[in-house]
């Protein structure tokens, strides 16, 4: 598994990707679900949709990830810690 996960409801969960994740590992997907993602911890990773620039992912950023829409995250340097909310 590329991450830890940690449930908190139905619908809300943390997520921590390792910086130990060997590169290749981080695709490029899409989720069944509209996604709202938090930033919890400063970090140099990067967060990147279909056809846009990369993002950097700092703590207190947040975004919206739509359903089948294609996205992927660029691996950094520390751990990459997020909350996610499907709806």
């Amino acid at each position: 598994m590329i991450y830890s996960q940690e449930n908190i409801t139905v619908n809300k969960f943390k997520r921590v990707f390792s910086q130990d994740i060997p590169e290749k590992e981080l695709v490029w997907h899409r989720d069944k679900e509209n996604r709202l993602v938090e930033v919890l911890e400063d970090t140099d990773w990067y967060f990147q949709m279909d056809n846009k620039l990369p993002i950097p992912l700092k703590k207190g950023v947040t975004f919206d990830i739509p359903k089948e829409t294609f996205h992927r995250v660029i691996k950094g340097t520390t751990d990459l810690i997020i909350l996610i909310e499907e709806y």
